[in-house]
């Protein structure tokens, strides 16, 4: 595989690493992939990941914080997310107890209000230290509440990858929340001054499954990338072993290739019968890895172990809906 360029500014191109380079639980990339990515980064917007499940929308952005060596910084959205969540939260559970300990040491009513202004209490999201790492980090006040904190930072100019993950899964209010923040680069926090970005603007990919329809205001503040597996069989196959290669690149060919196959099979099969989700690319590098893991010496013995386990990585709807 040829080497590409993410050209993060003029003056510090990052090079992506060869097959076999990428930890394997990372996807590698694709030109248009990285094509869309170089657009994100130099327009400055976030980039929306439209797919299936499974075909790798979630991995490009752990991949892309890789490559660019930024602190990532994961929120999957769940049906009680509201775009606040992403943004602050008001820790009042912390402000109750320092009330309590007020009370407790009979504070007079001026110095106890100065201790408990609302200010203190205000929590950072994952945009906000997206946005303003050093901001935020003084604002969590050693707080567990809101604290998304990357596990590895690398510098304080590097910046961030922020995914927002299955935005799709929120009410509509998720997304019409976050059109200033993502607008503007800027969150509105009350009691105290907006959160502007600092250093490097963030990498914010958003990944949705499709399953609910996202407002156009917010799809017009994005840039857009679906992905997909190929429809023919002949294509799915060959891009399944590509992948297989590029994360195991020491894994048999007679291997890579049976269980490009059985998957086929069975998202033939999931297809005619309506039943998703669809076995794709995720499947495929799970079966893949298991079988490499429980019988890492034989090429022989993951053939056989293969036909025993399939049905658990690849057959997931069976007997659930009957």
């Amino acid at each position: 595989m040829d080497k590409t360029k993410f050209l993060v500014n003029p003056g510090k191109p990052i090079t992506l690493p060869a097959v076999g380079e990428m930890p394997s639980d990372v996807h590698d990339f694709e030109q248009r992939s990285v094509n869309a990515i170089n657009t994100a980064l130099a327009a400055k917007r976030p980039l929306l990941l439209r797919g299936e499940p499974g075909v790798g929308k979630s991995q490009l952005a752990r991949a892309a914080a890789h490559v660019l060596g930024r602190a990532f910084i994961p929120f999957v959205v769940d049906s009680r997310t509201e775009s606040r969540d992403l943004l602050w939260h008001f820790d009042a559970v912390q402000r109750l107890a320092d009330a309590q300990i007020c009370g407790q040491m009979f504070k007079s009513f001026d110095d106890a209000r100065k201790e408990l202004t609302e200010e203190k209490y205000v929590r950072p999201g994952p945009l906000w230290w997206a946005f303003h790492w050093e901001d935020a980090e003084k604002r969590s006040n050693g707080s567990k509440v809101g604290h998304h904190r990357p596990k590895k930072w690398n510098s304080k100019t590097d910046g961030c990858v922020l995914l927002i993950d299955e935005i799709d899964k929120g009410e509509r209010d998720v997304p019409n929340g976050l059109l200033e923040a993502l607008g503007s680069h800027e969150i509105s926090v009350p009691w105290g001054e907006p959160v502007v970005v600092r250093n490097a603007p963030p990498l914010v990919i958003i990944t949705s499954n499709s399953e609910r329809q996202l407002p156009d205001a917010f799809i017009r503040r994005c840039l857009v990338l679906s992905l997909s597996l190929p429809a023919k069989r002949e294509e799915l196959i060959k891009k399944l072993i590509e992948r297989g290669i590029a994360h195991f690149p020491s894994a048999n060919a007679a291997v890579l290739e049976s269980i490009a196959n059985q998957l086929a099979d069975d998202r033939t099969q999931a297809q005619a019968e309506h039943s998703t989700p669809l076995p794709g690319q995720a499947e495929y590098l799970d079966l893949l890895r298991a079988v490499t893991e429980l019988k890492p010496d034989s090429a022989e013995e993951q053939l056989k172990v293969l036909m025993e386990i399939k049905d658990f990585v690849l057959k997931k709807r069976a007997g659930l809906d009957g």
